[in-house]
């Protein structure tokens, strides 16, 4: 029996390339971030671009912050530096601003998994609770910066729905799907147009 030779998780994710062109990984060599591609300036593009980051400082300066954040025993951990930058990746910074709050979304992630790591082998109750304290603080930080990305992605728009409506006789309604966002301004009763009650 044949079978197919194996392959490279990571390769076959970036063939199948789930839209977005494939970017180095990150190797680390005694506490020093390299960046795992025969052309250095090249995969530091890629990596930039898949990151978020406006240039080579920026790039590195996200690549330092996480790999401290990726820490274990004081030591900056490969594989815990790769899952962050691969999850920094799938989020898809398209700016400074999702670049800086998607690397505080991973670094939030991972402290929460290791509380929640120590939270599952304490068996002192104080510390239960401190561990309890510490995985709700950084859960309910991760959800506020999910809606903090969501909000700067749409713009601060917040949409607003109409659940129940009710038209008199004479009046005229619009069936289906409305949505209207919270930046549309509705002009005051008895504007210069004339018109009252009108969204402009």
């Amino acid at each position: 029996m044949t079978t197919a030779p194996e392959r490279n998780g990571t390769t076959s994710i970036a063939a199948n390339g789930y839209g977005r062109p494939a970017s180095p990984r990150i190797r680390l060599h005694r506490r020093r971030i390299a960046i795992d591609h025969p052309d250095q300036q090249a995969g530091e593009r890629l990596l930039a671009d898949a990151l978020g980051a406006v240039d080579r400082d920026a790039l590195h300066g996200i690549l330092k912050q996480l790999m401290k954040a990726s820490a274990i025993g004081q030591k900056p951990d490969e594989a815990n530096l790769a899952f962050m930058v691969s999850m920094m990746k799938s989020i898809a910074p398209r700016d400074s601003i999702e670049a800086m709050l998607a690397a505080q979304m991973v670094a939030v992630h991972a402290m929460a998994m290791r509380s929640a790591c120590r939270l599952a082998f304490i068996d002192d109750l104080a510390q239960q609770e401190s561990a309890t304290r510490a995985l709700t603080r950084l859960a309910r930080t991760f959800a506020a910066q999910t809606e903090a990305l969501s909000r700067h992605r749409n713009s601060g728009e917040r949409a607003i729905t109409v659940q129940n409506l009710s038209v008199q006789d004479g009046g005229k309604a619009i069936v289906g799907n409305l949505t209207q966002h919270a930046n549309m301004i509705v002009a005051e009763a008895g504007s210069s147009d004339g018109r009252q009650g009108a969204v402009a």
